[in-house]
């Protein structure tokens, strides 16, 4: 069965096993990196692995990450060293009948490439851009950083040339003999809950809360799938 793509495939991205849960279409992948806030970055220093959990965001194609100027990690991956970017949505837990077809329903992206660091210039433009992702309007509110916090900050970006994504959202995947049990099987769905804000103890005396975090809603960001369902079973055709 083909998957329909858009991006160059290479050893790396193209899937064989489970290849039927593979996306590589660019709305696929955006779609998935946009929905999520914190990813994984994978890279080598000093001979040693190590994979470390940032926040993110995606301006066309390209994702950034930011940190201290002093962090080790960046100082690594701002000399264009190969780095592996991952983002993973659990959208629930399937149950079946048989113990090896439980499964977990997820979204997920994998990223591979060289990262590099960003201009003085395009360093200020895509933190702006950062803010309001997380809320629109949060840039302008807020107090701008003064010229020590931009010198203690650094972002690092991958171009997303080497990428796909992997989607499971199938029903459990039981064979005839176990659907003739009288077993349950089905799905829990899962999703991040949002709680009201809590105001800082310090703020003034009737200072009224602003409406982007009035606004704010991490269904709306994620995607809502309060009514999603599971599709069948994909098979190796």
């Amino acid at each position: 069965m083909d998957t329909p793509s858009d991006m160059p495939l290479s050893d790396r991205t193209r899937m064989r096993r489970y290849h039927w849960l593979a996306k590589y279409d660019r709305e696929s992948v955006n779609s998935i990196i946009d929905a999520g806030i914190i990813c994984q970055v994978g890279y080598v220093f000093d001979g040693v692995p190590y994979v470390t959990p940032t926040s993110h965001w995606r301006i066309d194609d390209h994702v950034y990450w930011h940190g201290s100027s002093a962090s080790r990690m960046l100082k690594a991956q701002e000399k264009n060293i190969p780095v592996c970017f991952s983002v993973t949505h659990i959208d629930g837990i399937v149950f079946a009948r048989a113990a090896m077809n439980h499964n977990i329903l997820y979204r997920s992206v994998m990223a591979f490439g060289n990262a590099s660091v960003t201009s003085e210039e395009e360093k200020r433009h895509v933190l702006s851009v950062f803010c309001d992702r997380l809320a629109p309007g949060l840039w302008d509110y807020a107090r701008r950083p003064n010229e020590q916090e931009w010198k203690a900050t650094k972002v690092i970006k991958l171009k997303l040339d080497e990428v796909a994504a992997k989607v499971n959202d199938a029903l459990p995947g039981d064979e005839e003999p176990d659907l003739a049990t009288d077993r349950w099987a089905g799905m829990v769905a899962l999703e991040l809950m949002q709680k009201a804000p809590v105001p800082d103890p310090r703020l003034a005396p009737g200072l009224k809360m602003p409406d982007f975090v009035k606004a704010f809603s991490y269904s709306a960001r994620a995607g809502d799938r309060s009514a999603w369902t599971p599709e069948k079973v994909g098979d190796d055709s």
